[in-house]
């Protein structure tokens, strides 16, 4: 009889070793990657960044454009809870329409083509809701002044009426005034609640010196409010 001798079981080579030990920590990584992934998607998401400043093409003066007739603001008519007219007593503003805007294609906030109304940006709170409602309205117009003209004679404690598309009206009233040289935006403080525990509402619009060729002031005037009523 004859026995045959047991071969011993072929090892792994130390290169064979080391491509696997590299797949498993491919594979713990692509696990992790894939759980990053799942719980942003569950709703834990990175805030996104702050949109830019108004941009210097915005920003300039309006061209003309003819101011609308008393019917025309009365008829115009947005989503209920949408901010549709502001007016401020304390500096003149009657009933003035407020325009919905977004972002421009390079990431800036997008302002009203005319002089004589607002813009609420779209980022922002609505009327009544938590966090900071923003509406920017410029300052003059080539043949005019701009609604916001007298932003800056605003004084804390006036108050600023904002009605929404349903027709509730939501009151604003200042707390503060804040001058910003134009590169110099606080965007985090335009865009929050001056009273964290109360709903904001932040005015903006251009003022002091026109720079020189471009038709555009080189500060902002910030004006921000609380809900009162």
């Amino acid at each position: 009889m004859f026995w045959r001798k047991k071969s011993k079981s072929a090892r792994p080579t130390r290169g064979v070793r080391l491509i696997a030990y590299g797949l498993i920590l491919v594979g713990i990584g692509a696990g992790i990657w894939a759980g990053f992934l799942w719980h942003n998607q569950a709703g834990e998401t990175v805030p996104p960044p702050l949109p830019q400043m108004l941009a210097p093409q915005e920003s300039a003066t309006p061209a003309p454009v003819a101011k609308p007739e008393p019917k025309v603001v009365a008829a115009y008519q947005v989503a209920p809870t949408l901010p549709k007219f502001i007016s401020i007593p304390a500096i003149g503003v009657g009933k003035t329409r407020i325009l919905s805007l977004g972002l421009t294609s390079d990431g800036h906030i997008a302002v009203p083509s005319s002089s004589y109304d607002t813009g609420w940006y779209t980022g922002s709170a609505k009327p009544g809701d938590s966090g900071a409602m923003f509406i920017y309205g410029h300052v003059a117009g080539w043949n005019t002044g701009g609604i916001f003209y007298n932003l800056k004679k605003l004084k804390p404690g006036d108050n600023i009426i904002v009605t929404r598309g349903d027709d509730t009206t939501y009151t604003y009233t200042v707390d503060s005034l804040k001058l910003y040289p134009v590169k110099d935006v606080d965007m985090n403080a335009v865009l929050a609640p001056i009273d964290p525990t109360k709903p904001g509402l932040n005015l903006m619009t251009c003022t002091w010196d026109i720079v020189g060729g471009k038709s555009e002031f080189n500060n902002r005037q910030v004006v921000f409010a609380s809900l009162t009523s």
